[in-house]
């Protein structure tokens, strides 16, 4: 077990490196950090000489692959970080100093048993991506076919133990300072967070998680993932079809290609949609590194470590929600909230409707390059403080991945509303979800499944309470105290007795005292 004195110097340690990068100004001038942590800052920044421009991933990149994780979803958010910081902390998604190619290869033979040539004719050995959890090559394996090999890098399952371990302890100690700290509910928030980089460091998880996806979005046109090489993958090693493509990021050499950038834009925002909505199983890390423009105008995704669940209740009323919203029928929304005890029951329902009118009001009916989605964000994290709404862990990366979904969208349509565009198809799926003809089919089907799991339940009450047999009930047995459990018992009440005596003792000293004009 890590002694707390190991986690403060950990923490102390990657605070004294934020600040040499000068990114920790943000915590301490944040009114809602709690005081103990804005001293922790003042103690890891002092001395430190802190350069006027922020070098955000040269620090998380610094500290560690946790950290770069953390980085990498910051670079989604210019809205919140800034323009600067956000193409400053696009490196840790592309451009990180690569394994050197030795320890790949001997990663892989020793993951396979066998040598490097026996499962590629051709292997790269300069990456084309690394990242902070593994690096990708470009290969041709034996039989002839092009495709990505990705690799872990060695020591890093190792390295991220240890650091969401000190996560977790900095956690918990947050959380009990009470405040908006524990409203956030930041232990479970890295108990979702290692659980999700847990599948990421398992390449043959990810690989599984392609797999399905693949096949939810069977039908989607102009949208696809790469299959997947099962001989060529283990935990370690995962191979994938290649995929040549214009990068979605790289705007200009798109629109030089002849693409339609708006039509782009939407065939994004709806592929999540179907994903988030009529799946529940979504792709979460779908930034700008991780999606790319085939020559045929298909968007392929790629990188498939982080991936979100939702199941059918909370979807159907996210579905609400987004409708609610684009048809500014917020007393709805605020119902939807009041039923899936995001909002407790002590707060009025029509107050909360009305708040969610002045955030989503003034977004109704305006592209995203109008909105200021600072603004907006402050309003709803204002409601949620109101309204005591605690954090919904399970959602984070649905919301994380709306946020980029978004990003991209803009990028290649600065025009687009992303209301207008989600609105058909989340009208669609709600009527084809939620119309009479669905709340009866389901019905039937529930109450089909009642009636035949009744045989299994009589089963196990008679296996709990099996019939009489041949043999009389026993008689009850007294109670017995255990010579260790009485040997506890006498220690426990010789140890009263003597403060007894000491008591007593005592009062009798003090009654004496007093008695012979020692004590006034």
């Amino acid at each position: 077990m890590v002694r707390p004195a190991t986690h403060i110097w950990r923490l102390l340690k990657w605070g004294r490196t934020l600040a040499r990068h000068g990114a920790l100004r943000g915590i301490e001038r944040d009114p809602n950090t709690p005081p103990p942590v804005k001293r922790l800052v003042r103690i890891a920044r002092f001395g430190t000489v802190q350069p006027k421009e922020p070098d955000y991933a040269g620090a998380f990149r610094e500290i560690g692959p946790a950290a770069i994780k953390l980085g990498q979803t910051l670079a989604t958010r210019p809205d919140l970080v800034g323009e600067d910081a956000a193409r400053n902390l696009l490196t840790l998604q592309d451009d990180l100093p690569p394994v050197a190619f030795e320890h790949i290869k001997q990663s892989i033979e020793a993951s396979f048993e066998q040598p490097l040539t026996a499962l590629y004719s051709e292997f790269d050995p300069v990456p084309i991506g690394a990242a902070s959890i593994a690096q990708v090559h470009r290969a041709v394996t034996t039989e002839g076919k092009q495709v990505a090999v990705k690799v872990l890098r060695p020591g890093v399952r190792e390295q991220f133990a240890r650091d969401i371990d000190t996560y977790e302890w900095a956690a918990a100690h947050v959380e009990a300072m009470g405040g908006e700290a524990s409203r956030l509910r930041p232990r479970l928030v890295i108990a979702n967070f290692k659980r999700w980089t847990n599948r990421e460091l398992d390449l043959r998880r990810e690989a599984a998680s392609a797999s399905e996806l693949a096949e939810h979005m069977v039908g989607t046109p102009g949208y696809e993932i790469p299959g997947i090489d099962w001989d060529r993958t283990n935990g370690r090693v995962m191979t994938i079809d290649w995929i040549d493509g214009i990068k979605i990021s790289n705007t200009e050499a798109i629109r030089a290609a002849g693409h339609d950038t708006e039509d782009l834009a939407s065939r994004l925002v709806l592929a999540f949609l179907k994903q988030a909505i009529a799946a529940g199983f979504f792709h979460a890390d779908m930034h700008q590194g991780n999606l790319f423009v085939k020559a045929d105008g298909t968007i392929a995704a790629i990188d498939f470590g982080i991936m979100g669940r939702i199941d059918r209740r909370a979807r159907m009323w996210l579905a609400e929600i987004l409708y609610g919203l684009t048809t500014g029928n917020y007393k709805r929304v605020a119902e939807i909230h009041f039923e899936a005890q995001y909002v407790p029951s002590y707060h009025n329902v029509d107050e909360f409707a009305t708040a969610l009118r002045a955030v989503g009001e003034p977004m109704r009916g305006k592209p995203v390059s109008e909105l200021s989605v600072g603004q907006m964000l402050d309003g709803l994290f204002a409601i949620t403080r109101d309204f005591d709404m605690q954090t919904q862990p399970h959602l984070l990366l649905l919301q994380k991945t709306m946020v980029m979904v978004e990003g991209i969208a803009t990028q290649l349509n600065p025009s687009i509303n992303m209301w207008d565009t989600s609105a058909p198809y989340v009208r669609s799926w709600i009527r084809d979800e939620l119309g009479p003809e669905a709340a009866i089919a389901d019905r039937i089907r529930e109450d089909t499944e009642t009636l035949l799991r009744i045989p299994d339940l009589v089963r196990r009450i008679e296996d709990r309470f099996p019939p009489k047999g041949g043999a009389p009930e026993p008689p009850p047995l007294p109670d017995v105290e255990l010579m260790w459990e009485r040997r506890r018992r006498k220690e426990r009440s010789r140890g009263l007795l003597g403060y007894a005596v000491a008591a007593v003792a005592g009062g009798l000293a003090t009654w004496a005292a007093i008695a012979q004009g020692w004590i006034g």
